[in-house]
């Protein structure tokens, strides 16, 4: 079972009624979240992969996993405000145990990004997937 906020946008996305409304929508997500301070888009950030600029910000505060993150893509951007509701929040040792292509298949995404954006979004995975293990 997902986070409740993931929860929350598969059920969105069960409304909205073609592709392009449910594009709008991740959009929209990355627009809504805060963005990420320049301070914290250095190259230990980076996520090498992705054919925009990606920025994660992983934390671990009391066995319990966060991040942040940005993108100069605004789908990118939407796609990290997708992956914050299927991790944030999580006991950090929950983490590497996401079906994170399974949770994403549920919205459909596979099916309507690109190769690059596709390669992208499994390295976000692998980086977050890779934090998480070290602090298990």
């Amino acid at each position: 079972m997902a986070q409740p906020a993931y929860e929350e946008i598969v059920e969105d996305f069960e409304f909205l009624e073609d592709w392009e409304e449910r594009y709008r929508h991740v959009i929209e997500q990355g627009r809504a979240m805060e963005p990420l301070a320049d301070a914290l888009k250095v190259p230990a950030t980076k996520v090498d992969g992705c054919a925009s600029q990606v920025w994660l910000h992983p934390r671990v505060e009391a066995g319990v996993f966060s991040f942040d993150g940005d993108s100069d893509a605004l789908i990118v951007r939407g796609l990290i405000a997708v992956l914050r509701m299927l991790y944030n929040g999580l006991p950090v040792e929950e983490v590497p145990k996401v079906d994170a292509g399974g949770e994403l298949a549920r919205l459909g995404l596979h099916e309507h990004l690109s190769a690059q954006r596709s390669n992208g979004v499994r390295a976000m995975i692998e980086r977050i997937r890779q934090v998480a293990n070290e602090h298990v």
